[in-house]
C-alpha cells in the first residue's frame, strides 16, 4: 500500500515514512493517516550505515540528474 502510495503521490520525494491504520472495520481495514516527509528514526532501529549510504547514492544520482538536465537546458524531474 505504502509503495504504491508513494509512486502516486510523491515519486519525486526519495524518502518518506508513511504511519498506516490497521482498523477492525472491515469496511476500511488498512489506511494510510500520513506521510512523513522529513521522517526520523526516534523509536526505530535500523542498519545507520545502510540507510546512509542509500540515501548517499539517491541525492547524488538525483544530483547527476539535475546537472544534466542544466547542462541541456532542460527542466529538472526527478523520475
Amino acid at each position: 500500500l505504502v509503495e504504491e502510495s508513494h509512486f502516486k503521490m510523491c515519486p519525486d520525494v526519495p524518502f518518506a515514512g508513511w504511519d498506516v491504520v490497521l482498523s477492525a472495520d472491515p469496511k476500511v481495514p488498512i489506511c494510510l493517516l500520513e506521510v512523513n516527509l522529513s521522517c526520523n528514526f526516534f523509536r526505530g532501529s535500523f542498519d545507520k550505515k545502510v540507510y546512509l549510504d542509500f540515501i548517499d547514492e539517491s541525492f547524488a544520482k538525483l544530483q547527476a540528474l539535475r546537472l544534466t538536465a542544466d547542462a541541456e537546458g532542460k527542466k529538472f524531474k526527478a523520475t
